[in-house]
């Protein structure tokens, strides 16, 4: 189990990811060197949940969380150590499907992106949203290019887009994911992931427009009266016809903003970037943030 896990894990850090997590990762992953009862133990675990099915992702975290030994290990280590250890499993299982690698290390960088929110916030590798990665695991959820994919059922009052196509109560639409992976969400960026997702969902949609939709705070209708203009969030917003927004009392999003900082009084956040100073500024004012829900439509090549 080691060996295959330590190779997988190379690889999975050969895709670009920065040396601090990196090397924070293997520092975690050394635990199993170290303690080869809490390393049969994770692989025992991790069959249960990634290849056999026999155990949910809540049973397994728990599971692992009891056989951790390792004092250096806390919670957030050890879940995600778990993921890592059932991607040997999942990567069989891709295969299997006739998924290509490029398709599976897309998806997989989203724990790239989750290591690097927790050393942000609590300055150490591992992940505290460690039940998000059952989508990934039961293969409903995709990452193709910028963003991660998912069908899912519209739930909500029809919607008729001003290209013609609908969204009906009851029908299928690709709900899609911004994992925080630092690209920024250029127009080549966000259209090439959209071109990239098409062919796998077109036949959903009768080979026709795939209807793409997201809920988010990006997609937050206020966004417009005070984020800089050139702010690529309003051009991300303007793939989408909003469909709807609602502010919120707490900003429940504020540390995908502010990392470490997020506890600080709005006085005090930093204002390093125009996106933080443009947030610390309408925080500072008492003024509400949210989310918002939109939705477009692509023809394969571009959106309609």
């Amino acid at each position: 189990m080691i060996k295959r896990f330590k190779e997988e894990l190379e690889r999975l850090l050969s895709h670009g990811w920065d040396k601090a997590a990196a090397d924070g990762v293997r520092e975690l992953s050394s635990a199993l060197d170290r303690d080869a009862g809490f390393a049969a133990a994770l692989d025992r675990i991790a069959r249960g949940y990634a290849r056999d099915g026999a155990i949910d992702l809540g049973g397994a975290l728990t599971a692992v969380r009891a056989e951790k030994r390792d004092g250096g290990i806390n919670e957030n280590a050890a879940d995600l150590l778990l993921i890592l250890a059932s991607l040997p499993y999942l990567h069989d299982r891709y295969g299997a499907a006739g998924i290509p690698d490029e398709v599976f290390y897309a998806s997989m960088d989203d724990i790239r992106c989750k290591v690097n929110e927790c050393i942000e916030c609590t300055g150490k590798a591992g992940t505290f949203v460690a039940g998000w990665y059952d989508g990934f695991f039961n293969m409903t959820r995709f990452a193709y290019g910028r963003f991660q994919y998912e069908p899912v059922v519209y739930d909500g009052e029809d919607i008729a887009l001003s290209c013609g196509a609908s969204l009906k109560n009851g029908g299928l639409f690709i709900n899609f994911h911004i994992p925080s992976s630092g690209v920024p969400l250029t127009d080549e960026v966000r259209l090439g992931s959209y071109r990239l997702a098409y062919p796998h969902y077109a036949d959903l949609f009768g080979g026709g427009p795939v209807i793409f939709g997201c809920d988010s705070w990006l997609l937050y209708p206020a966004h417009r009266d005070f984020l800089p203009r050139h702010s690529n969030v309003l051009r991300f917003m303007d793939d989408f016809e909003v469909i709807k927004g609602r502010d919120e009392a707490v900003f429940g999003d504020k540390w995908r903003v502010f990392g470490r900082y997020s506890d600080l009084p709005a006085s005090q956040l930093p204002r390093d970037t125009s996106f933080r100073a443009a947030y610390a500024e309408r925080l500072a004012s008492g003024l509400p943030t949210g989310e918002g829900f939109g939705v477009f439509a692509l023809d394969g090549e571009k959106i309609i």
